[in-house]
């Protein structure tokens, strides 16, 4: 059975069975691995103290710190990062807007040639490099897009970043306290809900990777477990040496 219709117009065929997964990620990939970040961290400081044979309160408070002191941290780290890359990208559009303003004859022909450089006859390449930059606003997008393969109009926001580690991490870290929030007295339930969220998260990676949904959850668990199995047991140590 043919995977085109044969009725159909070839660009819109093409357009229907050519397509590409979101190689960026999106919004999914952050969020994904945020939540991954507070199940493995907030899992493995909580086994940690649980090795050392405390009391379940102080386990549930731990845990409860871990999140909101993870996800405060991610939230601060992610505004400043993104704050700082946007502050970056807008000076440096700052600066190719001064110089199309400045030299107007010399960025035409520095786009000529990069058109001339990807296989574009000259006498095209400045024709098309002359018409693209007719429009101030649209040379500064082309400069832009191909000098510092940034995209003007589709700049991070800060905020939405901050939110949304904060908003993942937070529930991330909760997986592993909700068990004893709901009564559990033993650590296995919160280390049994933790990795089941990792599997899941790692399966949805998958959606952004050339992995299968199972390699990827696997491989998700596995690094999980460690990091719980490693914690628990230098936990163990300490409180033995403590105590």
């Amino acid at each position: 059975m043919d995977v085109m219709d044969a009725s159909a117009p070839t660009h819109i065929a093409h357009r229907d069975n050519h397509t590409h997964r979101d190689v960026n990620g999106g919004w999914l990939r952050p969020a994904v691995f945020g939540a991954m970040d507070g199940l493995v961290s907030n899992l493995a400081l909580m086994t940690g103290v649980a090795g050392g044979a405390v009391s379940q309160q102080t386990i549930i408070i731990t845990g409860l710190a871990g999140l909101a002191a993870g996800a405060f941290s991610m939230a601060a780290g992610e505004y400043t990062s993104v704050a700082s890359q946007r502050e970056l990208v807008l000076a440096e559009l700052d600066v190719e807007r001064r110089e199309l303003r400045k030299h107007p004859k010399d960025e035409l022909e520095e786009l000529a040639a990069l058109y001339e450089s990807r296989g574009v006859e000259p006498e095209l390449a400045r024709e098309v490099a002359r018409q693209l930059s007719k429009d101030s606003e649209q040379a500064l997008e082309i400069h832009a897009r191909e000098e510092l393969g940034i995209d003007p109009s589709d700049l991070p926001s800060p905020a939405v970043a901050a939110v949304s580690s904060f908003g993942s991490f937070a529930l991330g870290a909760l997986l592993p306290v909700l068990p004893y929030l709901l009564g559990a007295s033993q650590l296995w339930p919160a280390v049994l809900l933790a990795l089941v969220g990792l599997f899941g998260c790692g399966a949805v990676v998958a959606r952004v990777t050339a992995r299968s949904w199972w390699f990827s959850g696997l491989r998700q668990l596995a690094l999980g477990g460690a990091a719980a199995g490693v914690t628990y047991v230098l936990g163990a140590l300490f409180g033995t040496a403590v105590g």
